[in-house]
């Protein structure tokens, strides 16, 4: 049974949590991890790079010059990519990158990623997380207390516009509610902080 270390606020270690089996110790499937993170990393893609073909370059019109009896070789536009200041040949185009892995395949990914940090005892839990108004200064004390000092992902089950505005100005630290977890945050932080009702909720929505 994977445990992680259950925490108050205060930094005081309360025990060990049990987190589900289901979830957080299935086994690590590293070629599907990487096909998320190049799934994801795709999707983010801007794929706004553009050159003009011929139709969009300026000019063109009248023949540069009359077929024959100049010397010259014949041309029937400046337009033309091999003239300076033409269409680009085989340039890049806008296009989108993005592409879906099967459903199966992202669960276990997710499942995957989730374990790993369950394995290399990168997950902690705390019995409960709130803040009656947004004090940046209440969370750094915390993560301070919890020696979380690199990049922790907070997992929420739904927004809190307190918590949200008290981590957002601490270097190295982001939230998610439990829709939005995915494979890419995850792998990308050093700590995962989750309250026990969410580490719950993540066994009730995966672990099926």
């Amino acid at each position: 049974m994977p445990t992680a270390p259950l925490y108050n606020m205060n930094g005081e270690k309360l025990g060990d949590y049990r987190l589900p089996a289901s979830v957080f110790g299935v086994p690590v499937n590293k070629h599907v991890l990487h096909e998320a993170v190049v799934m994801q990393l795709a999707s983010r893609r801007m794929g706004t790079a553009n050159t003009k073909i011929r139709g969009e370059v300026a000019g063109g019109g009248a023949k540069p010059w009359r077929q024959k009896g100049t010397g010259r070789a014949r041309h029937g536009s400046r337009r033309s990519p091999i003239w300076t200041g033409g269409a680009i040949t085989f340039g890049p185009r806008p296009r989108k990158y993005g592409y879906k892995l099967p459903r199966k395949a992202r669960k276990v990914a997710l499942l995957s990623a989730l374990s790993s940090k369950a394995d290399n005892k990168q997950i902690v839990v705390l019995d409960e997380l709130s803040v009656n108004e947004p004090k940046t200064r209440v969370i750094a004390e915390m993560l301070n207390k919890l020696d979380i000092n690199k990049k922790v992902l907070l997992v929420l089950k739904q927004p809190d516009k307190n918590l949200e505005l008290s981590f957002r100005n601490i270097p190295g630290a982001k939230i998610l509610t439990l829709p939005r977890l995915n494979v890419y945050d995850i792998l990308n932080s050093d700590k995962l902080l989750l309250t026990k009702d969410v580490a719950d909720a993540v066994g009730e929505v995966l672990g099926e």
